[in-house]
């Protein structure tokens, strides 16, 4: 891309991002998804920092403000009544003063927060708006390893599908077969009306996903009893890696705002988890795998979940192998990163986390690689990325065969991750 065609495109970036902005959160994409996620926003607000330094802060401390007493931040905010949306506050009634959801999301926030902060121009104000956030994201942190890391293992499990990011992953199919089906009231899916139902999960993956809810529910949402009360309890690679890069730049960024003893907690729980990840590791697979706490046994499933770990401080010999299996996928994909190896059968390149290829999960495990010193796939990787924008749009996801747009459109964090990449193109 020339000098012009990357200004058009980060005009086009910046239109979609002010597009979603409802003034103190931003959503997904209008329609699909009319509230505000976790995850989605903190990456978000890395997009806005480009034009409104300011907004970008707001974006996240509008989520935290709605973080739980015991220190869990969840997965949606329902700031306005919007009924396109389903499962709505009505179906999980966590009781809160503005509704939420009762499960929570990959733990990004001390990663962007921290980002937010380097590249501030008002180093003033993103001083006092970051030390504000420091004990409210180390309270998260410590919230997943107390609730989630029942024995103190070093890893955290997630507790529902929807928790990982990657819903519908095949990486869950054996363990959700345990969910049961039966008992789920009544309901009628929103989301197939804006997407094609052929790119969703299916009917029988949202019966165990509102299964596990109406469960939760039953439990009053007690965090206490929530982890040991669920028939699905995952050990996922990438959503621990996530918290652990999060628990680093967490870390890192206490220091600077003179907070050592939050720094060197964030550290040791940073520490303790990359040992304890390297237990999921498979050299025949050349990434990591999840694993099925119920069970104790690996999952033999090679997602982007197993990739994403390069996005935490892992070895350099980690870090390499991952960069060759990329490399390898991307033998069998026009474009990458596959949600899921194209090599196994189960792999289905338009269904949602089965196939597709994601911007934000690019982002991330090209980042990881850049600092591992793995430049080359880091950078085609972005390259990759920015050609699927410029053939598709700014999709939620894209068949990683074809480059066909999949799910909603003008879609938020896509057009956040366009702006990311540019800066290190």
């Amino acid at each position: 891309m020339n000098a012009r065609e990357n200004d058009d495109l980060i005009d086009k970036a910046v239109e979609v991002l002010k597009e979603n902005d409802r003034g103190t959160y931003t959503v997904p994409t209008k329609g699909l998804y009319p509230f505000q996620w976790n995850w989605d926003s903190c990456f978000t607000a890395l997009g806005q920092g480009y034009y409104d330094e300011a907004r970008a802060w707001t974006e996240i401390e509008t989520l935290f403000q709605h973080q739980w007493p015991d220190g869990m931040v969840p997965h949606i905010v329902f700031h306005v009544r919007d009924d396109g949306y389903f499962p709505g506050p009505d179906v999980w009634q966590t009781g809160r003063p503005t509704a939420t959801s009762g499960i929570t999301q990959p733990a990004v926030a001390g990663f962007a927060v921290r980002r937010l902060y380097e590249r501030a121009k008002d180093r003033e104000s993103a001083a006092v708006r970051a030390r504000a956030l420091l004990p409210k994201i180390d309270a998260w942190h410590r919230w997943f390893y107390d609730r989630r890391d029942p024995r103190g293992e070093g890893l955290v499990a997630i507790i529902h599908p929807w928790e990982s990011g990657r819903d519908n992953s095949i990486d869950w199919d054996a363990a959700f077969a345990r969910v049961p089906t039966h008992g789920v009231a009544p309901y009628q899916r929103r989301d197939t009306q804006h997407a094609d139902p052929a790119h969703r999960p299916t009917k029988e993956q949202y019966d165990r996903y509102l299964w596990l809810v109406q469960h939760f529910r039953g439990l009053c949402w007690d965090n206490s009893r929530l982890h040991d009360a669920s028939p699905f309890q995952i050990v996922d690679a990438g959503f621990n890696a996530i918290l652990i890069r999060s628990c680093v730049d967490l870390a890192d960024l206490a220091l600077d705002l003179g907070e050592p003893a939050l720094a060197e907690t964030n550290r040791q729980r940073a520490s303790k988890a990359i040992a304890a990840l390297d237990a999921l590791w498979s050299e025949p697979h050349g990434q990591y795998l999840c694993l099925d706490r119920l069970t104790g046994e690996l999952i033999d499933s090679a997602s982007v979940g197993g990739l994403m770990p390069v996005f935490a401080p892992i070895a350099k010999a980690r870090a390499a192998a991952i960069a060759r299996t990329i490399e390898k996928r991307a033998a069998a994909a026009r474009f990458i990163v596959p949600s899921h190896d194209p090599a196994d059968p189960r792999f289905d390149a338009k269904r949602y986390w089965r196939g597709p290829a994601w911007l934000v999960v690019n982002y991330m495990i090209a980042d990881g690689l850049t600092a591992a010193g793995e430049t080359e796939v880091a950078a085609r990787i972005t390259g990759s990325s920015l050609d699927l924008i410029e053939e598709s749009g700014f999709a939620e996801y894209y068949d990683p065969l074809t480059g066909e747009p999949l799910g909603g459109g003008r879609f938020t964090w896509t057009a956040a991750m366009v702006l990311e990449f540019l800066r290190a193109a």
